[in-house]
């Protein structure tokens, strides 16, 4: 039974390692809806885990090491695999050489390995313990998933290209592991006072996500980011405040 117990919390974090597979499989199939919804299902995977090892007062140093394999692949290696499919879709200026349009796709995995770094500096970082540093992973594969299954017709559109594309790309990926002081959602009382900037946010994601439906998942992603550096330059350079932290 304690062996049982013990690795309850890696199952689940298993459970969040295949959804990502089967969201980087599918997105491979061109099949962006079901991959952006296993993505969905690995992030509620990823969130239980850590609840689940502190409910059950059990934790390990292969759980750590196995929730960041899990993470990468679902929240790095599969929305890359999203947006290299839809490089394969976009526009392409004249001036790019025919022969490059065979490559280009495979910038999308730029995106995977700042996924990865992000994970590793969060490993280390003693300074996330209550907040973090940088986009998180699930919120960045969020709103690709989102960006991409929601503003598809646009994205493959005349009014867009892979330049573009792979320029919003790259500003995300610097998100990752940029030195911008980011909120989490996780309160320690439901109290207004402690909590009033995770409620404002979240008032404005039911509204974008009521109004844009799927786009209004990756516009609440942007949200997200904006707030954080206007809390940010709020504090004056200073450390987070305890009441935008985890």
């Amino acid at each position: 039974m304690s062996f049982i117990k013990n690795n309850i919390p890696n199952a689940v974090t298993c459970c969040n390692l295949i959804c990502g597979c089967i969201a980087a499989g599918s997105a491979f199939n061109y099949h962006q809806q079901t991959a952006l919804l296993f993505i969905i299902l690995g992030a509620v995977f990823d969130f239980f885990d850590g609840m689940t090892a502190r409910a059950l007062h059990v934790s390990s140093p292969i759980g750590k090491e196995l929730d960041s394999l899990a993470d990468c692949v679902t929240f790095g290696v599969a929305p890359s695999a999203m947006l290299f499919t839809l490089m394969t879709q976009v526009q392409y200026p004249s001036f790019i050489p025919a022969s490059w349009k065979v490559f280009l796709p495979f910038t999308a995995f730029i995106m995977a390995a700042f996924s990865a770094l992000r994970l590793a500096k969060f490993n280390l970082d003693t300074r996330q313990t209550t907040s973090f540093i940088g986009l998180p992973t699930p919120a960045n594969a969020l709103f690709w998933g989102a960006l991409i299954v929601g503003a598809k017709d646009f994205l493959v559109s005349q009014h867009f290209n892979i330049l573009l594309l792979i320029f919003l790309m790259l500003i995300f990926s610097y998100t990752l592991v940029a030195e911008i002081p980011m909120f989490s959602l996780k309160v320690k009382n439901l109290g207004w006072s402690d909590n009033k900037v995770r409620y404002t946010f979240l008032l404005v994601c039911v509204i974008l996500i009521a109004w844009l439906r799927i786009p209004g998942i990756a516009a609440s992603i942007g949200w997200y980011i904006i707030l954080s550096v206007i809390l940010d330059k709020m504090s004056s350079g200073n450390e987070p405040n305890e009441n935008y932290s985890k």
